[in-house]
């Protein structure tokens, strides 16, 4: 019987080495990789830093819109709210007179 125990113990602490050494690989090639990893990023960072940065091109600005056109389509609108029932005949006037005014 000793010698099986002693054969079961040896099993024992070869594969407890095993798992131990097995372990401590996987770590440090873990390790090596997020070190690899952060090199990379922090490399893409500084390119990125380095790169000129610009200022957007201004956006031409729109042309103002005709005084008549607008004042055209006030009425239209007038018009429109006046047809609707919205506005009664003295407030369209009076909206009328303010837009030409």
């Amino acid at each position: 019987m000793p010698g099986l125990l002693r054969g079961i113990a040896r099993t024992a602490v070869v594969a407890g080495t095993a798992t131990a050494v097995s372990n401590r690989v996987s770590r440090r090639q873990a390790g090596r990789w997020q070190r690899k990893a952060d090199e990379q990023d922090s490399q893409a960072y500084y390119e990125q830093q380095q790169q000129p940065q610009y200022a957007p091109a201004p956006v031409a600005a729109e042309p103002a819109p005709d005084p008549m056109a607008v004042k055209l389509e006030q009425l239209k609108q007038l018009g429109e709210l006046k047809s609707q029932g919205v506005l009664s005949e003295q407030e369209f006037q009076q909206q009328k007179a303010r837009i030409l005014g």
